[in-house]
């Protein structure tokens, strides 16, 4: 699923889309369900995708209609993760990002009136501050924090229902151990898969550099098949 405005061309509205919306995924499982009644459907999110899943998982609670999930190198605490892309080299990501954003903000609105003041859209340089004047305004948050407070999904995993496998790595660069869920935060129905390396959504292996196989596809289909069948 692509999220709004990440399919290479603009959405209508002035929102587009944040870590914490589920609304559209809840909207495209319903239209699938309509549409194949009779089959077992599952879903797979990665990173902030992985955020906004799991989100959606524990807002359903028991009345998830998905077989299965799986979600991979999630930022579980949203704010705790901005701060952390503000150090070493995982801020060469943030800027990319930064700046892949501001670019499609100004796109965006060149030929109609914007919701925000965009004229200091440049001196946003990192998740905080972008959220903050950009993301939390436009979403309709109070605040940076109000918008980070709501949309994290840690506090949502325990309310899951659904049989659920989080893959994760000690050393993602883009957030510290100390965002890990622990045993009272995870539902029955929650395995959280640590690894010692792996990265962020890396978890590449192989032989040689020039034949990569990457874990995390591979315990997907493991996993899955194991629910399906």
């Amino acid at each position: 699923m692509h999220f709004r405005g990440c399919s290479g061309r603009h959405n209508r509205l002035d929102r587009s889309y944040h870590s914490g919306d589920t609304g559209d995924i809840n909207s495209l499982i319903s239209e699938l369900i309509t549409r194949y009644p009779k089959r077992k459907i599952a879903a797979v999110g990665i990173s902030l995708g992985g955020n906004a899943l799991i989100k959606y998982l524990g807002e359903q609670g028991n009345d998830c209609p998905l077989t299965a999930a799986m979600a991979i190198s999630i930022p579980f605490e949203l704010g705790i993760c901005a701060k952390k892309l503000e150090t070493g080299f995982s801020r060469v990501y943030q800027r990319y990002l930064i700046k892949s954003l501001n670019k499609k903000m100004h796109d965006k609105f060149k030929n109609k009136a914007a919701p925000i003041e965009l004229s200091n859209l440049n001196e946003w340089t990192n998740f905080y501050s972008f959220d903050h004047n950009v993301t939390a305004p436009i979403h309709g948050f109070n605040s940076v924090d109000d918008y980070y407070t709501k949309s994290s999904c840690k506090q949502f995993i325990k309310h899951i229902t659904t049989p659920t496998l989080i893959l994760h790595s000690k050393d993602d660069p883009f957030m510290n151990q100390s965002v890990l869920p622990n045993e009272d935060d995870l539902s029955e129905s929650v395995t959280l898969e640590l690894t010692e390396q792996g990265g962020h959504v890396g978890f590449v292996y192989g032989d040689t550099p020039f034949n990569p196989k990457y874990w995390s596809e591979k315990r997907m289909v493991d996993f899955f098949t194991s629910i399906f069948n």
